[in-house]
């Protein structure tokens, strides 16, 4: 099964389509998939659902599809850094089911394992747990929280072979892995693109099972999310 995909807009043809619930690896702007989510906004797809930590910035990550109206609903833990996220949202345009930032990646490490819900400590007593099921263990309160399965997930990895066995680098890895194995179509892009066999198993991070596509980016853009530099 051929993996490998020429472009962006070409990995995504087929899959992507309105209403879709999407998942996308990145924490800031680290180890986002910057070609995959500029090929979503040029697909036009609409209505959709993001599962992210964040909507990227202004103009750059998932900034975009919101510039662009085209996310209807952010699953996400952290809103601080998009001017036009806290614009719609203050104006009801867009939905926001806000979660804790480790309660959003059990959450997606869940779906990938296929276990449909979990209990938390983390939110009971909040308005995290409004309308959710509270439950006792041992004398203390739990909130049960379920599992995030993505119709789609975009994932950035920095190395993987042709059969989709993936390695981050760094700090990039974040959210990456857990978004993966959520997603029922995962799209991944690359930084660099080997053969079968030259990535030493104990070095995978994802294995090739959760990908089905692949592109390769050679040359991201990478940008800076807050950049502080030392005064003269």
């Amino acid at each position: 099964m051929n993996k490998i995909y020429p472009d962006a807009n070409a990995a995504l043809a087929g899959v992507v389509q309105d209403g879709q619930t999407v998942a996308v690896g990145g924490f800031g702007l680290c180890g986002i998939p910057e070609a995959l989510i500029e090929a979503l906004r040029d697909s036009g797809v609409k209505g959709l659902t993001a599962i992210s930590n964040n909507a990227g910035v202004d103009g750059f990550g998932l900034g975009q599809l919101l510039e662009t109206r085209q996310i209807k609903k952010m699953v996400a833990s952290y809103v601080g850094e998009n001017k036009e996220f806290a614009r719609q949202y203050l104006a009801g345009e867009l939905e926001l089911e806000f979660t804790p930032q480790g309660t959003l990646a059990e959450k997606l490490r869940a779906g990938g394992a296929g276990i449909p819900a979990f209990f938390t400590k983390t939110g009971v007593g909040t308005i995290v747990a409004e309308g959710k099921e509270i439950r006792e263990f041992d004398g203390e309160q739990y909130v049960m929280e379920r599992s995030l399965v993505a119709d789609v997930s975009l994932v950035k990895a920095w190395k993987a072979d042709k059969a989709g066995n993936l390695v981050y680098r760094k700090t990039a890895r974040n959210f990456n892995p857990n978004v993966a194995a959520a997603g029922k179509i995962t799209i991944v892009e690359v930084e660099q693109l080997v053969e079968v066999g030259e990535i030493d198993p104990d070095e995978v991070h994802t294995p090739g099972i959760f990908v089905h596509r692949i592109v390769l980016n050679a040359h991201p853009e990478k940008r800076i999310e807050q950049r502080t530099v030392r005064s003269n």
